[in-house]
Formats: C-alpha cells, sequence, structure tokens
C-alpha cells in the first residue's frame, strides 16, 4: 500500500464503484430515502448484517485513511508499535503542527521547534518510515488544512486524532475525530466500531451578504444547540443557500461542529467543491465525483421532506444573519457583534483588546485572508492603524505561499501585523506571551480570534484571559478599533488625520486567480523497503516512554473506592489534561500525568483551583500529586464529572492518565463522546448518574463501589453503592453505553490488548 501526498484516484474510484449497489442495499433495508450521511456511512459498512437503529445500534465500518497531528500521533504510534505488524493496513499519515510555540514569527519559531522537538519529529518520522506511513515536516501546515489540500474527497471516510478532524466535511466526506486508540484499530486492519449516529439536519436558505461570512452560522448553530447539542449526531447541512458557500467556508462551518459535540459534520457534493479540487490539483478528483453525483448528496425526498428524515431540523436564513461572535470561556455563548461592547459593559469584561489574531485550520483559507486583507489594505490607504497586537496564522505551505505571493501577507505586515508559522500555534495554548511587556499574566485581558475553541488557559494559559471568536474580517475590523465596542458595519474609526472613517464590506476572492503556489515540498513518503529502519525510544528520554499493557480486569467487583476528584461545571479535556507546555509530554505517560485533572474546579469548597483532599493523608494537594500517591499505595479510584464530561480535544492522553494512575470509574451527568469512547478504549468504566441529581449527593469522603460487574450486559444499568464518611451507605442507578464488543474491551483491560490477543 503506497501513500502520497494525496489520495490515489484508484482509491477513490474504487469507493465510488461501490456506491451504487450500496446505496441501493441501503434504501431497501432502512425502506426509505437515504440522508448524505447514510449513505456514505452505508458504503464504508464492513458488512452489511448490521442493525443501523439511530442513536442505539454499534456498526463496524471501514474508514478509507487516517490522519494524525503529531500531539496525538506520539501516543497512537506507541501503541501501535506493541501490536507487532509490519505496516499500517490503510493509507495513514502524520501532520507535525502542534508542537511548534509561538514567539517572535514563523521562520525564528520553526527553527527554534525544530531544535527543542527534535527527538519527537526524529521518532515520528522514523515510525511513519518504518510502518509505512506518509510523514509531513513541521511547517508543512495544520493538519486539517493539509488533509482539506490533499486527501479529503467527497463521499469518502476517514478518521484522525484529532477533534476537528470534521473540517474534510467542507468536502463532503465523513471525517470524525477519534482518540489514538480508534485510530490504532484502523491501523491494524480492525473495522471502527462506533454507535449509528442520529441526524440533525440544517437547511440554509438565502445567501451571505456584506459583513457576515461562514463563520457566523456556525456560530449561530452553536447558539442554538449548545455545546451538547450535536453529542451523538452527524450534522448535515443543505439547502439552497448550501450551494453559495464555498469549499473553504464549509469546511470552516464542519471544523466547528467539533463545538458542538457532533460525530462530524458534512455538505454535500456541488459545484464549489468541484472548483475547489481543480484549484488544487485533483481535477481527476472531481471528474470521478461529478460522475457519481447523485450518490454524493442526499436523495431529493430527503431535501424536500427534511423532517421526515432528519431527527432534528434547523432553518437557517443566510440573507438575514448577521455578524456573531462568541466567548467567553465557551463556544455556544454567542450574540451579534453590535451587541459586545454592552454585554462587556454590563459585566466588567475589559473594553480594549490585548491581541487579535487571524488563521489557524478554521480560517486560514485564500478567500478568509483575503476578506481580512481588503481590509487591512484600506485600513492603510484610510490612514488607520491597528490598535492592539495583531497575529496571522497560514493554515498550511501551499496556503503561505500563494498570499505571500499574491501581495496579502504584505497587506498585514503593512500594519505591523507578525506572521506567524504554519502551524496550531496560539489556538492550541503553544502561544509564550512572556516578552509581551503590555501583557501580564493573571490580569483581565481580552483577546479576539478567528480560532474555534475559547476555554479558559486554551490559547496562552492565562486564565484571565477572555478569548472570543468570530471570522477573521470582524477579527481584522476588531483590531483596527482596539476594544470590542465597535460595530464594523455602522462604527466609524478616527484615522490619523483626526478624521473619522468608515469601513467598507470585505471582498473575498474564493480562489486564487493564479492558482495556488505549492511552496516549500515538506511530505515525505516511507521508503519502499523499510526493514532496515528501527524506531528507538531511550529509556532515559523524558519526551517518549514505551507502554505497557493496562492489566485486564480480575474479575471482581469494584469496592471500597475514594474519589479523587468530584469536579464542577465545565470539564473539558483541557480541565483534564491540558495542552500548551504539557503537549511536551505528549509521548511519555507517565510526565503527561503531571497535568492531571489540573484544571479541574473542585465541587468541593475550599481548595485552589487544581487541588483537593488526599484520603490517604488528610492533606490537600494538587489532583496531580494525589493522583500519584494513591497509584504508588496501589489505591484505586473514581472521578465524579459533571455535565458533557471531556468536551473538548480528542486526546486519549485524558483516558490513559487516570488508567495509569489507578483510576477504574468515571461517573459523570453525561459525556462528551469521543471522551467516553477514550475511556472504554483504556479499560476505564464511564457511567453516568440515571437521576442527574444524585451528582449533587457525593460528598468529599464518600467511597464508592460498583459491584454486579460479571453482569455487566447492554442496555442494563448498574447499582453504585456509595459508603459515607459516618458509615451511611446509599445507591444510586448508573447507566453505561456499553455494547458486547465494548464489554470485551473491559474485560481484556483495555481495547488494544483485545487486538494483540487477536493477532
Amino acid at each position: 500500500m503506497a501513500v502520497a501526498a494525496s489520495t490515489p484516484i484508484e482509491l477513490i474510484e474504487a469507493v465510488y464503484s461501490n456506491l451504487p449497489k450500496n446505496l441501493a442495499w441501503g434504501r431497501s433495508k432502512l425502506g426509505r430515502s437515504l440522508t448524505l450521511a447514510e449513505k456514505v456511512l452505508i458504503n464504508h459498512l464492513s458488512n452489511q448484517d448490521q442493525d443501523l437503529e439511530r442513536g442505539q445500534s454499534y456498526v463496524d465500518l471501514l474508514p478509507d485513511r487516517v490522519a494524525m497531528q503529531d500531539a496525538t500521533a506520539q501516543m497512537a504510534w506507541l501503541q501501535f508499535m506493541t501490536a507487532g505488524l509490519p505496516q499500517v493496513a490503510v493509507p495513514t499519515t502524520t501532520h507535525c503542527d502542534h508542537l511548534i510555540q509561538a514567539r517572535e514569527d514563523g521562520k525564528t519559531d520553526l527553527v527554534v521547534a525544530s531544535e527543542n522537538n527534535e527527538e519527537v519529529y526524529d521518532f515520528l518520522q522514523s515510525v511513519c518510515a518504518r510502518y509505512g506511513a506518509g510523514f509531513w515536516k513541521p511547517g508543512s501546515g495544520i493538519i486539517h488544512q493539509v488533509v482539506l489540500e490533499q486527501y479529503a474527497f467527497p463521499g469518502g471516510m476517514m478518521i484522525g486524532t484529532d477533534s476537528h478532524t470534521p473540517n474534510a466535511g467542507g468536502l463532503g466526506m465523513i471525517a470524525v475525530g477519534v482518540g489514538g486508540a480508534d485510530a490504532v484499530d484502523v491501523m491494524t486492519g480492525f473495522s471502527w466500531n462506533v454507535r449509528w449516529p442520529k441526524s440533525i439536519g440544517i437547511k440554509l436558505t438565502g445567501s451571505l451578504s456584506g459583513w457576515t461570512a461562514p463563520k457566523d452560522i456556525i456560530l449561530k448553530v452553536a447558539e442554538v444547540l449548545t455545546v451538547e447539542g450535536g453529542t451523538g449526531a452527524i450534522v448535515e447541512y443543505f439547502g439552497p443557500g448550501a450551494n453559495s458557500i464555498s469549499c473553504t467556508g464549509k469546511a470552516t462551518i464542519c471544523n466547528m461542529g467539533a463545538e458542538i459535540g457532533a460525530t462530524t459534520s458534512l455538505f454535500g457534493y456541488d459545484e464549489a467543491m468541484g472548483r475547489y479540487l481543480k484549484s488544487t490539483g485533483r481535477s481527476d478528483v472531481a471528474q470521478a465525483a461529478d460522475k457519481v453525483a447523485e450518490h454524493l448528496r442526499a436523495d431529493d425526498e430527503v431535501t424536500e421532506n427534511p423532517h421526515k428524515y432528519y431527527d432534528q431540523v434547523i432553518e437557517i436564513d443566510l440573507s438575514s444573519l448577521t455578524p456573531h461572535i462568541n466567548g467567553p470561556h465557551t463556544p455556544d455563548l454567542a450574540r451579534e457583534v453590535k451587541a459586545l461592547g454592552s454585554e462587556a459593559a454590563a459585566k466588567g469584561w475589559p473594553n480594549s483588546i490585548s491581541a487579535a489574531l487571524i488563521g489557524s485550520c478554521t480560517n486560514s483559507s485564500y478567500e478568509d485572508i483575503t476578506r481580512a486583507a481588503s481590509i487591512a489594505r484600506e485600513a492603510a490607504q484610510k490612514g488607520l492603524a491597528v490598535k492592539t497586537k495583531l497575529l496571522i496564522t497560514p493554515g498550511s505551505e501551499q496556503v503561505r505561499a500563494t498570499i505571500e505571493r499574491d501581495g496579502l501577507l504584505a497587506d498585514f505586515e503593512a500594519l505591523g501585523a507578525t506572521v506567524l508559522a504554519n502551524a496550531c500555534g496560539p489556538c492550541i495554548g503553544q502561544w509564550d506571551r512572556s516578552a509581551e511587556t503590555e501583557h501580564e499574566k493573571g490580569t483581565p485581558n481580552v483577546i479576539v480570534t478567528s480560532y474555534n475553541r475559547n476555554f479558559p488557559k486554551r490559547n496562552d494559559g492565562d486564565p484571565e484571559t477572555l478569548a472570543f471568536v468570530t471570522s477573521p474580517e470582524t477579527v481584522m475590523a476588531l483590531a483596527l478599533a482596539g476594544t470590542v465596542d465597535f460595530d464594523p458595519i455602522e462604527g466609524t474609526l478616527t484615522n490619523d488625520h483626526g478624521i473619522e472613517v468608515s469601513l467598507s464590506v470585505p471582498v473575498g476572492i474564493e480562489l486564487p486567480p493564479d492558482g495556488f503556489d505549492p511552496g516549500e515540498s515538506t511530505f515525505v513518503p516511507p521508503p519502499v523497503d523499510a526493514s532496515e529502519i528501527t524506531v528507538a525510544v531511550s529509556p532515559t528520554s523524558d519526551r517518549l516512554q514505551l507502554l505497557e499493557a493496562f492489566e485486564s480486569w480480575d474479575g471482581n467487583d469494584y469496592t471500597d473506592l475514594p474519589i479523587l476528584v468530584k469536579a464542577q461545571g465545565k470539564f473539558t479535556t483541557d480541565h483534564i489534561s491540558m495542552a500548551g507546555p504539557w503537549l511536551k509530554y505528549r509521548g511519555h505517560l507517565e510526565n503527561i500525568s503531571g497535568n492531571l485533572y489540573l484544571g479541574a474546579v473542585n465541587a468541593f469548597s475550599g481548595y485552589e483551583v487544581g487541588h483537593g483532599k488526599n484520603q490517604l493523608t488528610g492533606d490537600t494537594q494538587t489532583f496531580p500529586e494525589i493522583a500519584r500517591s494513591y497509584h504508588q499505595a496501589s489505591q484505586n479510584w473514581v472521578v465524579i464529572g459533571d455535565q458533557n464530561m471531556g468536551e473538548g480535544s480528542s486526546r486519549e492522553h485524558a483516558a490513559m492518565e487516570p488508567r495509569f494512575r489507578g483510576g477504574l470509574v468515571a461517573i459523570a451527568r453525561s459525556f462528551a463522546r469521543i471522551h467516553e469512547t477514550n475511556l472504554k478504549k483504556q479499560g476505564m468504566l464511564p457511567l453516568t448518574f440515571a437521576n442527574p441529581s444524585d451528582y449533587d449527593r457525593i460528598q468529599e469522603d464518600d467511597r464508592i463501589a460498583v459491584p454486579g460487574l460479571s453482569g455487566l450486559t447492554p442496555g442494563v444499568p448498574l447499582t453504585v453503592d456509595v459508603t459515607s464518611g459516618s458509615g451511611e451507605v446509599w445507591s444510586f442507578t448508573a447507566n453505561h453505553t456499553y455494547s458486547d464488543e465494548q464489554i470485551e474491551w473491559f474485560k481484556a483491560g483495555s481495547a488494544l490488548n483485545v487486538i494483540k490477543a487477536s493477532l
């Protein structure tokens, strides 16, 4: 199996060749017309002897490829290495985008990153070469942008070890963010097991105009559905308004579907996708898609009568949609841009903006940059200057080279902007602001970004940074104003001559008229013969650590388990296993466990964030210290979460760390999809309160028991016994979502143990 810098047309044609017969079977089995998501999923079933009940059935699927970013790839590859296979079973790539810290500028930061991360980059390149995977060097760009440019194709299916993998839905692909263990399943030739999703249809009418951008669509959707509204569902966009949006605009919308917990999001194949494919050198893919176009969109009956076919339908009139901005601290807190100033004043948020950031995987397309650059160019002509720090992040080397050639970077630099490396940078917490004399960590400050997430500490590690997310053009306008109380549509700015001027409507160019400039070649294919390649991991390394298998379940019930932490409110993966400086330890399970629950807000009063009571000593310690203490004492434990536990990233470290430190059970009011799956994959038992109010009854000194584990059965709740510090015993009912296959993961100690035993 050859891995190249793009998806071979032969693979795509093979996928398309099966569409007519498989979709005919699907219509017969379900007795109705099919949504687009159903078409793609049905075409990738491992076998047809499977139930397809939305939100209930678990199915086995065969994705076309796997893509991993460097932070999560380390642990995924370390798991794959234990399987003992000679090479990966499906096309697989690793992309170096997360470990590059933003501090000075793109060129300087890339050099520093290459030096500081040499051991990790060498490991990733050698392991890719050894096992037949493609390797994208640091500086290539953000994984999702590179995938969109090179690998995504309409009707395809991929999984990626990053929650924003659904970006590829902008090209009509089912692309799902997963943990590394899921990726290893597929890399080893096993099917990918997932619950058959529910379906949310979003009908778009009208068309965008003026200052309104595709970003505003997903901000509105997040406001409507909230961070949990998409859980267990695929979000499918359709309608005349969908056809008016560019391919990269569609990708922006799908990318941020992760912020509503959706399994993935996608659009049907249309002319915009065809134009993008041709512009990125994939005319053969466009031609192949054109031949089966009817199969690459929902059936006509579905779009004509959506309420019959989708579990939920939301209608958005793009013509009446206005520019929006969300934040702080959660992606579903949205309002019109013009309303932010008054809200900030009412809530005591700073009015001034400390930094404005444009780019990331979400909004760094050629079209995005041209719209923001048109404002920058006009500003310079009108004598305006930015009032805050302005940072630009190209999404890929191809985008960077093209916008530099076309003079767009110069438009930003003329206003004093700093161009960062083609990497995640501040979006993933890799932003070093220590040299900023005007920024003092711990002081409330506001930033505006065109990124996707705005959790506390997400961008710069500062809990007092209030991050607001909006479109690139709105970020540019707010950078010129320097304050959040500016309406780019109606407001005016004072130029260097003291004259009040307004900003014109931004002008975007969908695709570069002169085509894309590929820039520097950064792809490394695997060698034909990898027999002489060794993958070495030093036993003294503090960055990489070989894995030992988790112990299998001993057949006994869980008894007398202390509660390590009961978290209150947001308990995202950033709270469980934060990024930023901790990214350097993503390949070292013991060292990365030093951040376990460090961001958790203790539900019991009297503790700083990340602190709690060590039940063995009575001392107040950080949660990582308590976990280490329990681990050394062979004391297993329980973690209690609130609503939507594990929201955010796909990082499986948020499941591997507690399992490594002796965690056995996670109980929450609800779980984010990826995190719940990651817990199952690593052999930890995720349960939800049947009565959510039982969460409130859990006290600090309680001990937890889970009897009846030998009878763990799909669809049958468990009883959890709670013994209080005074000896009082009470019980509550806990639900789970285990399938028969997943119960075997639990018994074996992890899904990986199941794979190893079968090879």
